[in-house]
């Protein structure tokens, strides 16, 4: 465990596929907290809540290393967008979301022991208008069904995206940018190694 700079409390392969495109050496041990929003939570407060909980959770496991916690999540008019629970759900979710703009709120965390660093990033995604039949060609690819807003931008659902304000990382699941920052204020300098 000591040769990684931090341990990924997660278990999405996409933020562990752009940890190592920037050559952050981590391990990954993903952890369990409750999911569910709190009454009156607003969703960047959700978000942030969770990536923190991830990250302590993490940190009580390794207290010696610094934990990464995340989360990510779509709110369309002010409502989170979970993962879809069926085909059928992915696809109205997929309707509901063609012709608007929504945001996509990435929150992340960076514990050890008592320690604590977080930063949230939110993107606006505008997704192309679809019929039913073009929807229901992509649930049934499976991408989207293990997906926030039921798609995945940087596979087959970057068709469906029209435009984004924002950080493309940060709809992916992990914006970097804010990783680098977190690592510099723990102490961890990011040099491109």
């Amino acid at each position: 465990m000591n040769a990684a700079t931090l341990v990924l409390a997660s278990r999405s392969p996409r933020r562990r596929q752009l940890l190592e495109m920037l050559r952050i050496s981590h391990v990954v041990d993903p952890v369990e907290v409750d999911e569910l929003p709190r009454p009156g939570e607003d969703p960047e407060s959700y978000a942030i809540r969770l990536a923190r909980e991830k990250a302590l959770a993490g940190s009580k496991k390794h207290p010696d290393i610094w934990v990464l916690g995340a989360d990510t999540v779509v709110v369309l008019d002010g409502r989170i967008l979970g993962k879809p629970k069926s085909p059928t759900a992915a696809e109205d979710m997929l309707l509901e979301l063609a012709g608007n703009r929504h945001r996509v709120v990435s929150a992340i965390a960076l514990a050890r022991g008592d320690d604590m660093h977080g930063a949230c990033d939110v993107t606006s995604v505008w997704i192309r208008q679809m019929t039913r039949e073009r929807a229901r060609a992509y649930v049934r690819t499976g991408e989207p069904l293990d997906k926030a807003g039921s798609y995945g931008i940087q596979g087959l659902g970057a068709v469906l995206v029209d435009r984004i304000e924002g950080d493309y990382f940060s709809v992916m699941g992990l914006p970097l940018r804010l990783v680098v920052d977190l690592m510099s204020a723990a102490g961890i300098p990011y040099n491109f190694t």
